[in-house]
């Protein structure tokens, strides 16, 4: 894994603005809503590409700042998203988005507080 250029609070920031988004394409639908619309599936999609890309760009960084998450798993899916598009399995979306992403987003919430606190930036 290498070291990031990029600051830690912007890969932060994206991760939570992302997730934010992912939350309102989902929010009020079950698994078999999601299904039927479209427009949410890409959506969803495209945010967890970023979030990914978000954990990529932390680099080593990630496992310092939020060591409880499955960093490899979270930039494999980033792959997969981006690569093997045709074959990803919509319980796999659905699942990272309505279980997985509300702990990562909570954990980098925490730790993006910290940085700009520590930094003295408020946003």
């Amino acid at each position: 894994m290498f070291l990031s250029r990029h600051d830690p609070a912007d890969s932060l920031a994206d991760i939570v603005e992302n997730a934010e988004q992912v939350e309102r394409y989902i929010a009020g639908m079950d698994r078999q809503a999601f299904e039927r619309n479209g427009l949410a599936r890409d959506g969803v999609e495209r945010c967890l590409e970023r979030v990914c890309e978000a954990a990529h760009r932390l680099g080593k960084r990630a496992a310092e700042l939020m060591p409880g998450q499955p960093w490899a798993d979270i930039r494999g899916m980033g792959n997969r998203l981006r690569h093997a598009y045709d074959r990803v399995s919509l319980n796999v979306v659905w699942n990272a988005a309505h279980h997985d992403l509300p702990g990562l987003t909570a954990d980098a919430r925490r730790v993006l507080e910290r940085l700009r606190a520590g930094r003295g930036d408020a946003g």
